[in-house]
């Protein structure tokens, strides 16, 4: 008997380490971008708008992945897939390093982000086998992982960037080799673990079908995918928005973009618990509002008030856990598809966003007038005011959301 539970305790621990490792990587890989892009802006002279166009690209590679990723998970189950995630991110860091052409670069990086989508599936679906009991909390707090390697991968980043070996400076591709070859230790991890949930016969799985007429499906990935173009725009824009609107140093900005993380971590590991007391819809409300409300002061309120940028992170930290937790709950022998279909929407809600952002930032400055002193300021507050009416939209969906729950009296 202590065998056994000694033997489930094994597994349970490698499982756990392949799910917070994860998302630990993950947040490397996503979010040390932000000091970078100046640079990678500066080295192909881009514009904004090329710049979101290229951002938006990313996200179809994300897109791309999300959607085939649940059909290789029937295929040859979570762990390989898992274990293929990271190489392929891996690989793409070699790519970046020796991507001295944009063609190459665009190509690499896309690379990145088809391994960032296999991973996001594959860690949402394992969480959502694993977690049965206290899945807010849960799901939040391995989440909050997400958080802690996104607060210092824009730190880690500049200081990498700035890393001289043998007289050569690492600069921006020779940062996101160094970052994106840490895949290399999840993979380790994953291939001496055991996965649950791939004996699953089809028949107990919920057909795509039947959950396409779940009108409270639907309105979960308009949740999700408001609250998630809002969350992920930060890591890409603040940074630029800060060193061109407010003329901040790339160090400072940096860490403006550090403290959001910061916040968003540690809001989803204080207040994950809550989640599971408060209930999932309307903790979706309350934060994905506290969010929008601190951006758009932000923004009206000038550098004086530049840190509620980073405060909007206590926010948005917490709608993609809790919609994963949501969807444990009310769909457990559908999470795969339903994690699969929701995620995929999500992210072409990603594409359109990213390029809104760009577009949105290029008309208002062309509007104001190139000549205007004025032009680029007006642009980029434009554009950042779409990441927070972003998550006021979520806010909104998620209060219909509710509505619809409470009269059904299926409030989770």
């Amino acid at each position: 008997m202590k065998k056994n539970v000694s033997k489930f305790n094994k597994i349970y621990a490698m499982q756990l380490a392949t799910i917070f490792i994860g998302f630990v990587i993950f947040g490397f890989s996503e979010n040390i971008k932000g000091p970078a892009i100046p640079r990678i802006q500066f080295d192909f002279m881009l514009n904004e708008s090329q710049l979101g166009t290229l951002l938006s690209l990313n996200a179809l590679g994300y897109l791309i992945a999300c959607s085939f990723t649940a059909y290789l998970t029937k295929k040859w189950g979570i762990k390989w897939v898992t274990v293929a995630a990271f190489a392929s991110m891996a690989g793409s860091g070699i790519l970046i390093y020796f991507s001295h052409y944009y063609t190459l670069f665009s190509a690499s990086y896309f690379l990145m982000y088809i391994g960032n989508g296999m991973l996001e599936i594959g860690l949402a679906i394992l969480s959502a086998r694993i977690f049965v009991k206290n899945t807010g909390m849960m799901m939040n707090m391995t989440h909050g992982f997400y958080g802690l390697s996104s607060t210092v991968a824009p730190l880690i980043a500049t200081g990498l960037m700035k890393v001289t070996i043998a007289g050569h400076t690492l600069d921006w591709r020779g940062m996101y080799l160094v970052m994106l070859l840490l895949s290399v230790i999840p993979i380790v991890i994953a291939l001496f673990s055991k996965f649950p949930g791939d004996d699953i016969s089809h028949e107990d799985r919920i057909p795509l079908k039947v959950l396409l007429k779940d009108r409270v499906l639907w309105l979960m990935v308009l949740v999700l995918t408001f609250g998630v173009v809002s969350e992920l725009a930060v890591g890409g824009w603040l940074v630029n928005f800060l060193e061109k609107a407010y003329s901040w140093d790339t160090v400072n900005a940096s860490g403006m973009l550090s403290i959001f993380f910061l916040c968003f971590a540690m809001a989803r590991l204080i207040l994950g618990p809550l989640t599971d007391r408060i209930g999932f819809v309307l903790s979706l409300i309350i934060s994905s509002g506290f969010s929008a409300i601190c951006t758009l002061f932000a923004i009206l309120g000038g550098e004086s008030v530049a840190f509620l940028f980073a405060a909007s992170g206590i926010g948005i930290a917490m709608i993609y856990p809790t919609v994963m937790a949501f969807i444990a709950k009310r769909y457990p022998k559908g999470s795969d598809t339903v994690i699969t279909f929701t995620v995929t929407l999500m992210g072409i809600g990603s594409v359109i966003g990213n390029y809104l952002i760009g577009g949105i930032t290029g008309l208002v400055k062309h509007m104001v007038g190139e000549d205007s002193p004025t032009s680029l300021l007006r642009g980029l507050q434009a554009g950042y005011g779409f990441i927070g009416l972003c998550a006021a939209l979520c806010a909104i969906t998620g209060l219909i959301l509710y509505v619809h729950l409470y009269k059904r009296k299926e409030v989770i």
